[in-house]
């Protein structure tokens, strides 16, 4: 597809970006810190890459352990400016949520949650809130049969809109609604937009599902390059409208629709500016890197130590210049797409938007 190429203006945007990245990745400050608290789920999504279930073989995380590494943390670091974004599973399932919220918020780090919404009720939201939680994430994904259909679970979808409802009316300072791209929900994108405005949601976010966990067994979980572009077209036409603000993720590079369809152009800000602590006390940066992304493990290494001394695979990568990557002339921009669409013990990228959307019709 010939027009997928930057303008000449935006290609010196490009390189101006190329630079601050450069330049975040040699200062490597921590700005966003997951904090993966359970594998337990209420739901069976059919494009979960953590594979959880209702009963999870992998005990929670106890809430002193992740205390301790923030403690330690807090002591070397400004916390305002470090985000901790609970995740899982689904965090809502542990109870004690709002008084681990409590002491994260007593030592100045902001903090919000992950969630597909299921047991968020305006009782245990009011609770969260008054435990310190500013921001909050729910995924709808799609319209009710769409959405039912991708979690695997009948009501999931008006559970997800009662607890995105609920958001839009509370004092929470600031949320979002991130929707999984699939073949099932392309069409009713338009209505999902209608409706979304309706209930008072500000903020939407999309992400491709890639081939990862559940997520490798179902063609429908994933766009052909055709119907990626008809996706970001909706999307910079939303943006264009001014009518709800719409980001596209950090999957990859877009070419032409570089900073059309997102707030600023791609970066993966994986280990550069995001750490994770995993169940199991693994120390990555987004959760979804794991295997040969981990960079060492809380029960017997210091957090700050590790973020400080390691990370080098993440923030030196040029070892992804292979396969589709090695020859690409929009390298210098992209980097090699999000890590976390590469596989974890070959490195080989397993997805690529710009190659689909140049095989687009």
């Amino acid at each position: 597809m010939k027009d997928l190429n930057p303008s000449l203006k935006k290609r010196a945007q490009l390189e101006l970006f190329r630079h601050h990245k450069k330049m975040q990745t040699s200062i490597h400050e921590l700005r966003y810190l997951f904090w993966e608290c359970t594998l337990r789920c209420n739901l069976n999504c059919g494009h979960c890459g953590s594979d959880c279930f209702s009963s999870s073989s992998v005990a929670d995380m106890p809430a002193e352990d992740f205390l301790c590494v923030l403690d330690s943390i807090r002591k070397k670091m400004d916390p305002g400016k470090i985000t901790i974004a609970i995740t899982g599973g689904e965090p809502i399932l542990r109870r004690d949520l709002e008084k681990v919220g409590h002491q994260i918020a007593s030592w100045g780090f902001p903090w919000g949650i992950v969630s597909n919404g299921w047991d968020l009720s305006a009782a245990r939201l009011n609770s969260l809130l008054g435990s310190g939680m500013v921001t909050m994430t729910v995924s709808l994904d799609g319209m009710e049969d769409s959405h039912d259909w991708l979690r695997k679970k009948k009501g999931s979808f008006k559970r997800a809109v009662g607890a995105i409802s609920s958001l839009a009316n509370s004092s929470i300072p600031i949320f979002d609604v991130m929707t999984c791209l699939t073949q099932r929900n392309l069409h009713q994108l338009p209505e999902m937009k209608e409706f979304l405005v309706k209930i008072g949601v500000k903020n939407w976010r999309f992400v491709s599902i890639f081939p990862r966990g559940r997520g490798d067994s179902d063609p429908e979980l994933s766009l052909s390059g055709t119907q990626l572009r008809e996706a970001l077209e909706f999307m910079k036409s939303v943006r264009d409208s001014g009518e709800i603000r719409v980001n596209y993720s950090c999957d990859g590079f877009l070419g032409k629709y570089e900073r059309e369809v997102r707030d600023d152009f791609m970066f993966c800000k994986a280990g550069i500016n995001i750490g994770s602590v995993l169940i199991d006390g693994s120390i990555s940066a987004c959760p979804s890197l794991r295997e040969d992304f981990i960079q060492g493990n809380i029960y017997k290494d210091d957090f700050l130590e590790c973020w400080e001394n390691r990370f080098d695979v993440m923030r030196d990568r040029s070892w992804a210049k292979t396969g589709l990557c090695a020859e690409c002339s929009s390298w210098r921009w992209c980097g090699g797409n999000g890590l976390h669409l590469r596989h974890e013990k070959t490195g080989e990228l397993m997805m690529c938007q710009l190659k689909d959307l140049e095989s687009a019709e």
